[in-house]
């Protein structure tokens, strides 16, 4: 059981307004993506009160991905107050994820 919120075109726009998310956008069919979830799950739990970690799945919101210009999955964003502070896109190492949130954090 994954501890990332799955996100979609209605929930969205709350999970990101205040504070720092890390939103996976991913696919089930995307093997890179399978990669990158264990990680996700990890920070989750390790950033739990700290920073909320989403997913958004491409296939169910498109408008998402294109509003992003997501066009490689997985990609992960890192966002704070709403707007986008970092990007990664493929598999990225826990460390540079982690990296990431803290920068994201002490803003």
């Amino acid at each position: 059981m994954s501890n990332a919120v799955a996100l979609d075109d209605l929930t969205f726009g709350s999970a990101v307004e205040d504070g720092v998310t890390l939103v996976d956008f991913w696919a089930p069919w995307c093997g890179p993506c399978r990669m990158v979830a264990p990680v996700l799950d990890e920070l989750a739990g390790e950033y739990a009160g700290k920073a909320s970690i989403g997913k958004v799945n491409v296939d169910e919101a498109p408008g998402l991905a294109q509003r992003f210009s997501v066009s490689s999955i997985p990609t992960l964003l890192v966002i704070k107050n709403g707007v986008e502070v970092s990007r990664f896109v493929g598999v990225t190492a826990k460390g540079d994820l982690a990296k990431a949130l803290d920068a994201a954090l002490a803003q």
